[in-house]
């Protein structure tokens, strides 16, 4: 004949106790472990036998026992994991806030930035100790990066908020029976040849070409990008002048079909302002200019598009004329209009410019 086993603990929770389990049951930063073991005491409380709750929960019925059970015992207190046997801590708290605190105010008197081992020297660490700490608060002093957002009221744009929302809302709402283009200029790409052949890739060793090269003149490239198709509308010209850019919208003019307006994103280039611009713009009301704020170039699509050419194509090849480069990046752009792939702005003006805003305010309170 079977024999019932022990009647399992009955639990009862208190307001607080049970607004503690509900945190570290949803919790993220919670240990995996006290959340399963917060949702057994909260299933527990609803009532119902230790197999049931472990068959809801997905866990062995002899967890559902032992932490009903210690919960009982010793409430909350019970459930928080118990010192375990090891080598204890030999680094205090106190020692970590001073290591981050010089990491972040401090350099070393010969270089421009701490490492591992010039902090562990100053810290009297070892290296490892020094790394894990570094990992654990996000601090990589070997790296950098740079940013722009000048002071200088020659460089300042008084507009740059009106223009940020003029230009992102032209991408996530670009207006009907229109096409819009992100326009700019790669000037100064240089007809690059080795002076010694490129040895092609082998097994265990890759492509290699000799660190010299000569250099066989320029071209400059004007590129529009549909944002809806992806499509890029290309020119080259030896020169980049009001004159280039005239010819270019004149291309344009030509390839768009005439019942669409043009909206075309560009930067502050002054060849994009002269006076034989904007007569002829006056001439062609359907070409609608919208500038990117000052030193945002970012801003502007073609740029993902002017990268894509550049680590695709530019950086590796070699050309030994300028007519060769010409050629070379003609037939990339047919090639990637066979298949092009258009590129989805996400981000809305509301969040670039916060985004501004609070970088804008670290750097301000940052102290350094």
């Amino acid at each position: 004949m079977a024999t019932r086993g022990p009647k399992p603990a009955v639990i009862e929770l208190s307001d607080d106790e049970r607004v503690q389990l509900e945190s570290w049951a949803r919790r993220r930063t919670s240990a995996a472990g006290l959340a399963t073991r917060s949702r057994i005491v909260l299933a527990a409380a609803e009532g119902g036998s230790n197999t049931e709750i472990a068959a809801r929960l997905g866990v062995p019925r002899p967890t559902v026992t032992t932490w009903r059970s210690r919960f009982a015992a010793r409430r909350l207190d019970g459930l928080l994991d118990e010192p375990r046997p090891g080598r204890p801590r030999t680094v205090t708290d106190e020692q970590v806030e001073r290591l981050v605190a010089d990491t972040l105010e401090s350099t070393p008197v010969d270089a421009t930035h701490w490492s591992t081992r010039s902090m562990a020297a100053r810290q009297g660490m070892s290296q490892t100790t020094v790394s894990r700490v570094w990992r654990a608060f996000g601090l990589a002093p070997h790296k950098s990066d740079t940013w722009k957002l000048s002071k200088d009221p020659l460089f300042v744009d008084p507009l740059f908020v009106d223009k940020v929302r003029d230009v992102v809302g032209l991408y996530l709402n670009p207006p009907e029976r229109a096409l819009v283009l992100c326009v700019d200029e790669k000037t100064q790409i240089q007809a690059l040849d080795r002076t010694q052949p490129v040895f092609p890739m082998l097994p265990a060793t890759p492509a290699r070409a000799s660190h010299d090269y000569v250099r066989n003149g320029t071209s400059s490239l004007y590129a529009a990008l549909d944002i809806t198709t992806g499509k890029v509308i290309g020119s080259l010209h030896s020169r980049h002048r009001a004159v280039e850019f005239g010819k270019f919208l004149r291309t344009l003019d030509q390839q768009v079909p005439a019942e669409l307006d043009v909206h075309l994103v560009l930067d502050n280039a002054s060849t994009h302002k002269t006076q034989t611009i904007r007569r002829w713009l006056a001439v062609h009301p359907r070409f609608v200019l919208h500038f990117t704020p000052t030193s945002s170039s970012w801003l502007n699509l073609v740029e993902r598009w002017f990268a894509e050419l550049t680590t695709k194509k530019l950086q590796r090849s070699t050309h030994r004329s300028v007519a060769e480069l010409n050629a070379d990046v003609k037939a990339w752009i047919n090639t990637w209009n066979d298949d092009p792939k258009p590129y989805v702005w996400t981000k809305t003006a509301d969040e670039i410019l916060d985004s501004v805003a609070n970088y804008c305010k670290r750097i301000t309170d940052s102290g350094h």
